[in-house]
């Protein structure tokens, strides 16, 4: 595993996005993009995977998550900002990628393959759909007015393991690699998630509202798999079946999950494997 790392320029200056890096550096690209809380290393059994297969894997850290910089206005941490700050990483990798977003990773994958001239070859949105129910964003909303310090990594791997039940039936070993890797040590000696809280604030602005992603939706023509957590309340059932009835798209339900199945387990990494090598 390699580290990269790319400046980007948002309205109020220069930052800093940094990315883990697996594989042959001249294999196909494939970008894997984590979720709203969470940060590249998320991916790092399925990484190890791909490269095994000659593929160059790429998972950065989205503003204000892992290691990448935090932002200075909470204002700018928006699905937008992001896209903006990747396409810089699009242009520092050139040529044709692959793209595997979970949750807000599949959002930003999303918009960036609805623009015209996109490098996105193969999609995978793994449990976010074109329209995101109002339920399931009121759930973030609480989710994210939480911000929990923990004495020691075993307390902060049992909150994990309670908050992220949906990801599935995960071993020990996967539990504490999520752990290990999510824990930002603070001043007092305790520990916190490996994110800027600030990242609440746009969700936590007016009141909430259900999200289309259609407008995007529409636009996206790369070969798609969508993966749907059984039991997700972020991708209902009848918005993952529409967007299969479109050609080129293609559904898989993870029974035991709801949002969103880890990609941490064999049958899920083979899943997705499978699908980007038939390009």
């Amino acid at each position: 595993m390699r580290q990269g790392a790319v400046r980007w320029m948002s309205r109020v200056g220069f930052h800093t996005l940094r990315w883990w890096e697996w594989g042959p550096r001249d294999g196909l690209p494939v970008i894997c993009v984590h979720g709203l809380t969470r940060n590249g290393r998320d991916f790092d059994a399925l990484a190890e995977a791909l490269a095994a297969e000659g593929r160059r894997v790429i998972c950065p850290d989205l503003p204000g998550r892992g290691a990448s910089d935090w932002l200075p206005d909470p204002s700018l941490y928006t699905p937008a900002v992001y896209g903006g700050a990747l396409s810089h990483l699009l242009a520092v990798v050139e040529g044709p990628v692959d793209w595997v977003g979970t949750s807000l990773g599949g959002i930003c994958g999303m918009g960036l393959a609805a623009m015209p001239g996109n490098p996105i070859r193969r999609l995978v949105l793994n449990d976010v759909g074109s329209v995101v129910p109002l339920a399931a964003i009121a759930r973030i909303r609480d989710y994210l007015r939480e911000t929990p310090s923990f004495a020691d990594l075993a307390a902060l791997e049992a909150y994990l393991r309670l908050v992220h039940a949906p990801f599935g039936a995960l071993s020990d070993a996967a539990w504490r690699h999520l752990a290990e890797t999510s824990a930002r040590a603070l001043r007092d000696g305790q520990l916190a998630l490996h994110y800027d809280p600030a990242i609440a604030t746009p969700f936590l602005a007016g009141e909430p509202e259900a999200v289309d992603l259609s407008f995007a939706w529409g636009r996206v023509t790369a070969p798609t798999l969508v993966i749907r957590g059984a039991e997700s309340d972020l991708l209902p059932a009848e918005i993952a079946r529409e967007m299969a009835e479109r050609p080129g798209v293609r559904l898989a339900e993870v029974p035991g999950c709801g949002h969103a199945p880890a990609l941490m387990e064999a049958g899920q990494i083979a899943l997705v494997a499978g699908f980007l090598a038939e390009g």
